[in-house]
This record gives C-alpha cells, structure tokens and sequence, in this order.
C-alpha cells in the first residue's frame, strides 16, 4: 500500500490513482488507464532497419536491404542515411512530412528514375543531397524543385542532353565532383563554329565530363531550340496552307453559286416578250 509522509496532501490526479491502486479492481483500472495514456506521451517509433539518433535528429538506414524510401520517418528527422541499399526510384512526395531535413543521402543505391516533383518538398534549409553512384540517366529541374543544398551527381551513366545542360547550370553542384559527372551517351549537340555532330555511346564526347563539353562551347540545347524552329516554320505552313485551300473553296463555291443565279434568271421569261404576248392575246379576241 502506497502511504504518504505527514505533512504532504494528496494531488487530485494522484489521489485518484492511489485510489485505483487500492481498489479491489485495481489491476483492470490500471490496465485501463495505460491504454489510454495520451500519444504525446508515447515515444516516436523509428523505421523498421534504422537506427534512431533521437538527440542529434540522424536516422541510419545503411545498406539495410531496403527496396524504397521508408516510411514514417521521423519528422524531426535532420540527417538522413539510406547510402548502400537497393532503392531503384523516389516517388513524389517521399520526403514531404521532413521539414527540418538538412542532409540527405542517397549515394549507392540503384536509383534509376526520379518522379516529377520527387525532390520539390525539400526542406530550404536543405545543405547536403548525394545522389552519386547510382544509375540515374536523365533528369530536369522539375525533379529537383528550388534546392539549392549542395548536390552531387558524379558516377551515374549519364545521358547528356538539353534537360541535364539546364539541370547543371541551375544547381549548386559541389566543385569537388563537378568533373566526375560524365556523358555516357548524349544527344547530338553543337560544337564550336555551329558544326553538328553526332555524340553516341562510342562517339566522339563518350565518357568525356559534361562540364568541360560545355566549357569547350559544346551546347545540347541548340537541337531542341532548332527543332522547334522547324516545328514552328511547319506548322505556319500548314496552317497558311490550309487557308489557301479555305479561300479557293470559298471562291469556287461563290462562282458555282453565281452561274446557277445566272442561268435561273435567264430561264425567267423577259418583260418585253412577255407584253407582246399579251396584246396578241388582246387583239385575237
């Protein structure tokens, strides 16, 4: 039995547990009433595989096995570690509900694609994103929203095209590893002097740093900008075609409209005959 000093009162909700302690059906009571402790009480759960730092805010997930981002980090989450597992894509959205995130990293894993948006929730106070040593081929700013955290890019089998030149010149790659991110294959761009080339997997710019291409005056944007000039000039001619066309019909329609006019009023008896005939009539009787 629970007894208290002299001197010393009993505080209502203590009162009550004593209370329940004391009773005859004090073990369903307290059952009870650990059931219904509030949740804020309850510790936050860590992702199945990880490590939990709660002090610090890091959650480890290494080489865990893991086939995707796992779900219900914590929120308070501020280094992330999912490096050497078997992640293939992020999803959009899958770093949403981490707002205090500053260190993200994704390095070897065997992430191939990126969903439209996967990295736009980001928290701005975002300063590390590794997503070197992976198998991604192509990517845009659509992907990456507004971060501008430290990004690393370098070992992946990069195909070097207008959306990757954009990509690169908008994020803040980190200097050491700019140079570690090499075309694998690339889509024809134009060299210096406007010459065109054609860059494939064996070509002449395989396995060349996508920086230095575009030092040197190599430019992957020039083939869209040009395409879509053709796709302009093509559709204007279409277009001013198929107004010609209009126009002939119209005017063809209005000349067969106007002999037909013609012809029915020359099918129309004239005035003057038709007065002769009448005082013949007239003149008969």
């Amino acid at each position: 039995m629970i007894r208290f000093q002299s001197g010393f009162k009993r505080q209502p909700i203590l009162k009550n547990i004593v209370d329940l302690y004391e009773s005859p059906a004090a073990p369903a009571c307290l059952s009870l009433w650990i059931l219904t402790v509030p949740v804020a009480m309850v510790a936050p759960q860590c992702p199945e595989r990880c490590h939990c730092t709660w002090e610090s805010g890091e959650v480890q997930c290494m080489d865990a096995g893991l086939r995707e981002v796992p779900r219900g980090l914590p929120e308070d989450t501020v280094s992330l570690h999912l490096e050497h597992n078997l992640i293939r894509s992020i999803p959009e959205g899958a770093f949403r509900d981490l707002p205090h995130l500053r260190d993200l990293h994704l390095s070897h894993n065997r992430i191939e694609t990126l969903s439209s948006g996967a990295l736009r929730h980001l928290s701005s106070d975002l300063r590390l994103l590794d997503l070197s040593h992976n198998r991604l081929r192509q990517a845009s700013r659509e992907e990456f929203g507004s971060t501008r955290a430290k990004t690393r890019l370098f070992h992946n089998p990069w195909h070097c095209d207008c959306a990757l030149q954009e990509l690169v010149e908008t994020l803040n790659l980190e200097p050491e590893t700019v140079n570690d991110i090499v075309c694998e294959s690339s889509a024809r761009g134009a060299g210096e002097g406007g010459r065109w080339e054609e860059v494939g997997g064996a070509g002449e710019h395989a396995g060349q740093p996508l920086v230095k291409l575009l030092d040197s005056g190599v430019n992957f944007c020039s083939l869209q900008r040009k395409t879509t000039d053709v796709a302009m000039l093509v559709t204007m001619f279409v277009w001013f075609f198929m107004v010609i066309v209009y126009v002939v019909y119209y005017v063809r329609q209005n000349q067969a409209e106007a002999r037909r006019h013609l012809e029915y009023l020359k099918s129309l008896p004239s005035p003057r005959k038709a007065a002769t005939e009448t005082d013949t009539l007239s003149t008969g009787f």
